[in-house]
């Protein structure tokens, strides 16, 4: 992006960086979130599609390897998870994941397409919708996550949560946000502006539901103070991306509180739980956790203040790369140290 390596075309500008970003890391990480079992050779060929899909889009972005890789790792990915969760769903509340997981897929689709039949205008357009679809996963997702969780520990502690998933705090949730997907899909300031003020009422929603869980009453848990903090990174892009949408001023540092924020903090936290418990270990002890927030946290702020250019903005920009690089390291390092541990079957 600052033109000091130029290896990667796919990541030098804007659109190729938020691709990569919402379509290369945020996808596969709800893949791996939400596949579930599957047969060896389809997971072999779907995490090879993504590979390709990785590749080719670095090297070659606007090649047609680039955007067929994409389309059918988006296509594979949308026909092995929704079915199986369609099925599933009892609550017309919960018919919201596969449909939001569907259009994630098909953003990633349109994108690819657009610059191929003439729709290239709409490129900056897909990647918004993309994000606020990410954002209803998120809020979807981590209200079901981080609601028992936190009940859980209130039991133990001998208190009781009586708000947890908070159901109709969650079906305005899917109401406005569905509103502002479908506004930012259009090129009409007076749509432009409605999806900004249904993005602002989703970050009100999200903050109530955030407080209602009364995560200061917590004891011993820093691991669910870190997830939560990655909802509260998403209410705040919410309203800060409603705002930016609504007086027609640049989105761009509103959303980098959404992907950097929130997409990190979630995705960094989830992962390392999920492992932790796989590893059979108490996630209230796991430094790396808490480290990786608070990096992931500082990438934020950094990003947030280049953007608002009060400081010279490729030092911040450089420092966030780093932070973020360090949390997901940390990680990394975490889970290859623990897989080697652990026992072979």
């Amino acid at each position: 992006m600052l033109g000091d390596v130029s290896t990667f075309p796919g990541i030098g500008y804007p659109a190729g960086h938020a691709h990569e970003m919402l379509f290369g890391f945020a996808l596969a990480a709800v893949a791996g979130n939400q596949l579930g079992p599957m047969a060896r050779p389809r997971l072999v060929l779907l995490f090879g599609l993504w590979a390709l899909a990785r590749a080719t889009y670095l090297l070659a972005p606007s090649s047609l390897a680039a955007a067929a890789s994409n389309i059918a790792f988006a296509g594979l990915l949308a026909a092995q998870v929704a079915p199986r969760l369609l099925r599933s769903a009892k609550k017309p509340r919960n018919k919201a994941l596969p449909a939001v997981l569907i259009g994630i897929c098909a953003s990633d689709i349109a994108f690819e397409l657009a610059p191929h039949v003439g729709w290239a205008a709409a490129e900056l357009h897909i990647l918004l919708s993309a994000v606020l679809l990410f954002a209803l996963l998120m809020l979807f997702m981590g209200g079901r996550l981080i609601a028992p969780a936190v009940a859980g520990q209130f039991y133990r502690q001998g208190g009781n949560l009586e708000a947890r998933v908070q159901p109709r705090i969650e079906a305005a949730l899917i109401a406005s946000m569905t509103v502002a997907v479908a506004g930012s899909m259009a090129a009409s300031r007076a749509l432009l502006v409605a999806s900004g003020i249904s993005a602002m009422i989703s970050g009100l929603l999200a903050a109530v539901r955030l407080l209602r869980w009364r995560l200061w009453a917590l004891r011993g848990r820093p691991d669910l103070l870190c997830l939560a903090s990655g909802y509260a990174w998403l209410a705040a892009g919410l309203l800060a991306l409603g705002a930016a949408l609504a007086s027609g001023r640049d989105p761009t540092v509103a959303l980098h509180v959404i992907t950097v924020g929130s997409i990190g903090t979630l995705t960094l936290n989830v992962m390392s739980m999920t492992w932790m418990l796989k590893a059979r270990k108490d996630p209230s002890r796991s430094r790396v956790t808490v480290m990786g927030t608070l990096l992931v946290g500082a990438a934020t702020l950094l990003r947030i203040l280049a953007g608002i250019r009060v400081y010279p903005a490729p030092p911040l920009l450089l420092a966030s790369a780093l932070c973020w690089s360090s949390a997901f390291a940390l990680l990394a390092g975490t889970l290859l140290s623990r897989s080697a541990a652990r026992p072979h079957d």
